[in-house]
């Protein structure tokens, strides 16, 4: 249908390289690109900077509900840029809880339909794209790789965190996205599996590429 939406919906744990591949993905296609985990991230930062817990639902929806949110090159929080802040350790820590909210999540998902409204391609990044956010997107594709690879990824990323810390951070918030209620971390059934743990990310980026032609027809790849 010609004006229609075309969506790249990239999931995937942790250090699977959905940033780094949905970035680029998007750059060669032209089309637009949002990081969701930086909005859940974001509600975390605001309720640490509240002093919320994050355990507590109805306050944590309340943030989620109220808070001004620019999330593009910048993270900008209620008027404080938290580009920085949110992949920080105290954050890190606190997201998986934040985002197991019911009511979180249905307002970060309502958000992430809001900013794809009017524009013509996007790829979005996370958890729960392909199932939840746009379950009818024509291209899903779910990013893994092993838990030594992933752990690799991340604490090259976070020098000044420990490899085991990485890892053990990463195994324990694995097992929260996969088993929570709402949405929870899951390949969708007719998204293609990518395991990019030998893979380098032109290679993975050239595989997305792939589906996405056999979907569209070739695009205007910058």
């Amino acid at each position: 249908m010609p004006g229609a939406l075309r969506v790249v919906a990239l999931d995937g744990p942790a250090g699977s390289g959905k940033s780094t591949v949905a970035r680029a993905v998007a750059d060669r296609l032209g089309f637009d690109y949002l990081d969701t985990g930086a909005m859940y991230r974001a509600v975390a930062f605001e309720a640490i900077r509240r002093g919320v817990d994050p355990h507590d639902a109805a306050r944590i929806g309340e943030i989620a509900r109220q808070m001004d949110l620019e999330v593009s090159d910048r993270v900008v929080v209620n008027g404080a840029d938290a580009t920085i802040e949110i992949r920080g350790p105290e954050v890190t820590r606190a997201v998986s809880a934040v985002a197991s909210h019911p009511e979180v999540r249905s307002e970060m998902v309502l958000r992430q339909r809001e900013w794809a409204d009017g524009r013509t391609g996007v790829v979005m990044e996370g958890r729960d794209i392909a199932t939840v956010v746009f379950p009818s997107a024509e291209v899903k594709v779910f990013l893994t790789a092993s838990e030594t690879a992933r752990a690799e990824r991340r604490s090259k990323e976070m020098l000044d965190r420990d490899y085991n810390e990485v890892a053990a951070d990463m195994v324990r918030r694995d097992r929260a996205d996969s088993t929570r209620a709402a949405s929870p971390l899951a390949a969708a059934p007719d998204a293609v599996v990518i395991d990019t743990t030998d893979l380098t990310s032109d290679k993975v980026v050239g595989k997305v590429l792939e589906i996405a032609e056999a979907a569209w027809g070739a695009l205007g790849e910058a």
